[in-house]
């Protein structure tokens, strides 16, 4: 591979892993907003159960004979199970500085608070730490990455006329 590819594959690699520290910083705030009203949603039905003398189990139970109130049991129950997701999420994030969060792209996992934030991401220039470490570590991974037709090739016979 020529050195201005192997350069302009470095530089395309840094160029967008700079944008992902200020990435997971909006959606980690967007999460914590989802966190927030989800809470509300999970207070107002824990609340609901206590004035009726249950638990949120009994009340999730409570939530059948009909198409509508099951429909509504299912809907409360994914709430949660979405509200524990996030919760937890959210406090690995946060937990992560920006350039720790890049070993944990599994935890950008809520499809609705991913789609938002990517929605309203708008690329910038990176002028923070995490930014421009960023920008190396994708550089590095740009450069070797164009390694890796050679490495690939080397071991092909040589019956292909690869060299």
């Amino acid at each position: 591979m020529t050195g201005i590819l192997r350069l302009a594959v470095a530089l395309i690699c840094a160029a967008c892993l700079s944008q992902f520290p200020a990435f997971s910083d909006q959606y980690v705030q967007r999460l914590g907003g989802q966190v927030d009203s989800l809470s509300r949603v999970a207070a107002d039905f824990d609340a609901s159960a206590r004035k009726a003398r249950l638990t949120r189990a009994e009340a999730l139970t409570d939530l059948t004979g009909s198409p509508f109130r099951e429909a509504h049991q299912a809907d409360m129950r994914r709430s949660f199970a979405r509200l524990d997701q996030a919760r937890s999420d959210q406090q690995m994030l946060r937990l992560a500085s920006p350039l720790e969060r890049m070993a944990l792209p599994h935890r950008l996992r809520d499809p609705e608070t991913l789609a938002a934030t990517w929605g309203d991401f708008s690329p910038a220039l990176p002028v923070t730490m995490a930014g421009l470490w960023a920008a190396l570590i994708g550089f590095l991974i740009g450069w070797m990455l164009t390694f890796l037709p050679r490495l690939f090739l080397r071991r092909q016979p040589d019956r292909l006329g690869w060299r």
